[in-house]
């Protein structure tokens, strides 16, 4: 990330989100560091980092913070934080997975913010769908699209988020056949998929039920310690698509479970 010479005014949870991608590739940074290279006031840096470290994303030290380290199991990404980090490789993933769509397909999309690209990448071609998910970003997206028919199968609303969870929901999903899943995870670790929600992995696990195919989408950030509920087993899984930044560590152990893995190429020249 080059240093900026103007301060350019940024929402702050793209701010933060930039913050995050920071410590992710240098691991610390003192607050002079990260106010030259985001472009914002050291005390804008400052609120930054505290609410950051209250929500458990960094630990603080003298003059800075690092990220916080190993993530409880239980934490969850805020969603909107969520869906500003690693945009790029979502974006790849998204594109990909789109292109396993065929026309009249139904399918089921997850409230993961990379299959919310993939839903995004099927609105761009405009393929003739049926899209029942239990994300109303989701559903607010392809519900502008002529093409697709959108079904929401009701829940609650989960508390800081738009996504949907039990009953009905749960309950009508279980009477659904569709041709495909996308499904994302928390964490990818050995052959587990997790997620730090109960309520969350509960609904995964019946939208794996639901469909006769299943991918799952994932980011290579996601290749780490467990989640709080395992929800799936790798060798339920169809295809997995993540990104090239997964390690041949990583590769070979999927190709162990006999798992069909696609690598979608990040374009860096969509930065910005």
């Amino acid at each position: 990330m080059e240093p900026v010479s103007k301060r350019v005014e940024i929402i702050p949870v793209k701010r933060r989100a930039m913050i995050l991608e920071w410590f992710r590739k240098h691991s610390a940074a003192s607050i002079q560091e990260l106010s030259e290279s985001i472009g914002a006031s050291a005390s804008t840096i400052r609120r930054d980092l505290e609410y950051l470290t209250d929500a458990g994303y960094l630990e603080r030290t003298h003059g800075g913070a690092v990220l916080a380290t190993p993530t409880r199991a239980t934490f969850e990404l805020d969603s909107s934080t969520n869906a500003q980090l690693f945009t790029l490789q979502k974006r790849a993933i998204g594109r990909l997975a789109a292109t396993r769509l065929s026309s009249k397909d139904s399918v089921i999309f997850d409230s993961s913010s990379t299959v919310l690209e993939a839903a995004r990448a099927a609105v761009e071609r405009r393929v003739e769908l049926t899209a029942l998910t239990n994300s109303l970003d989701i559903a607010s997206l392809c519900r502008a699209a002529p093409a697709i028919r959108v079904i929401v199968p009701g829940g609650s609303l989960r508390v800081g988020s738009q996504t949907l969870v039990g009953d009905p929901g749960e309950t009508f999903l279980k009477t659904v056949h569709a041709d495909l899943c996308f499904v994302g995870a928390q964490a990818i670790t050995g052959n587990q998929l997790s997620d730090a929600a109960i309520e969350i992995a509960s609904m995964k696990r019946i939208m794996l039920s639901s469909a006769r195919r299943t991918i799952l989408l994932i980011d290579s950030s996601k290749f780490h310690a467990p989640a709080f509920c395992t929800f799936c087993e790798v060798q339920r899984i169809d295809e997995i698509i993540t990104d090239s930044g997964v390690t041949p560590e990583n590769l070979a152990s999927l190709a162990a479970f006999g798992v069909t893995v696609t690598v979608a190429e990040v374009d860096p020249s969509e930065a910005g």
